[in-house]
């Protein structure tokens, strides 16, 4: 009886139950997706091309929505996005390059470098660190690194140069891409390390037997081979980069500004607003009906993002199957 009920399913049993889950989790994506497209159809009908412009203060066009009845206007639903597009653009990107950088000497370090008894302790601290809520980070920008900023970083004089433009505070671009770098450079690391170390001993090997260092061997053979988990892992950073609300939210300055690098060295404490923030914190006014759709158009804007680097990751994969590391 016992041996019975421990059979093993037939292979095409559990072909069809796994490829049934499968085919629902799929669904359920595409439905997420058709509802998500419904609701911010007439953010984008009224709004055209316009909508991804940088026309008006962005801060005041989403008060006015707050504030339209039930039957709004078209010209209630009046919006240009460009600044916090952009926002989202400019602090996942340079959170990602910054992040990517120091998580391929750390991996390398662990893997080549560090003592047993020293990776032993770092693996899983590193591991630990990336399941750490956002609004810790968060707490821990807003309490330390922003005031350490506005004190010592931010003189009065480059705060008055820009007062009628803006006020600096301490939060900030520079805040913001350091706290997110701190956030994403673990899930990078702990990917790499693994990828370093699934690739075959004999490769790096072969590499110290005909003379080559340590360090020149792991840089020409196991990183090269392991580049499809890199990539794996910066478009893993770069998904958890554009969807982080909390965080940006409390050390971002919450402006809808467009930092100009032709400020100078001012650029990086400008505030600004990604659209994952602002979702958030306009989440309160949905009730409204302009509000509610332009919500939803940021919530596609991001879903598009997360597609597109979903199928840039793949491509860019695919020339380097050969070297036979899979992610």
């Amino acid at each position: 009886m016992l041996q019975r009920l421990r059979k093993p399913w037939p292979d095409q049993r559990a072909e069809r139950t796994l490829g049934a889950l499968a085919s629902v989790v799929l669904v359920l994506i595409v439905l997420m997706i058709v509802f998500v497209a419904s609701k911010a159809m007439p953010a984008f009908q009224h709004n055209g091309l316009s909508f991804f412009g940088s026309g008006g203060d962005v801060d005041r066009q989403i008060d006015a929505m707050v504030n339209t009845g039930a039957k709004p206007a078209p010209g209630d639903y009046t919006i240009g996005a460009w600044p916090l597009i952009y926002a989202t653009l400019l602090t996942t990107a340079l959170a990602v390059v910054g992040g990517l950088a120091f998580a391929l000497l750390a991996a390398v370090f662990i893997v080549e470098f560090a003592p047993p008894s020293l990776r032993r302790v770092v693996v899983p601290v590193v591991r630990l660190l990336a399941a750490v809520p956002s609004v810790i980070y968060g707490l821990i920008g807003i309490l330390v690194l922003v005031p350490l900023v506005n004190d010592h970083l931010i003189s009065s004089g480059r705060k008055q140069s820009v007062q009628y433009v803006i006020s600096l505070t301490g939060t900030g671009l520079l805040v913001a891409v350091v706290i997110l770098v701190v956030m994403i450079t673990p899930i990078m690391i702990a990917i790499i390390v693994d990828a370093l170390y699934a690739v075959p001993k004999g490769w790096r090997e072969g590499a110290l037997a005909l003379g080559v260092n340590r360090w020149r061997a792991m840089w020409t053979v196991s990183v090269r081979a392991a580049r499809p988990a890199i990539i794996a892992a910066v478009v893993l950073a770069c998904a958890r980069a554009l969807g982080e609300a909390i965080m940006l939210s409390m050390v971002s300055g919450s402006k809808g500004f467009a930092p100009n690098p032709i400020d100078g060295l001012t650029f990086i404490f400008e505030p600004l607003r990604p659209l994952a923030a602002t979702i958030v914190e306009d989440a309160d006014s949905i009730n409204a009906p302009a509000m509610s759709a332009t919500v939803y158009a940021f919530a596609l804007l991001l879903l598009f993002s997360s597609l597109v680097l979903s199928l840039a990751g793949f491509l860019a994969k695919q020339p380097m199957k050969k070297y036979g590391i899979r992610v």
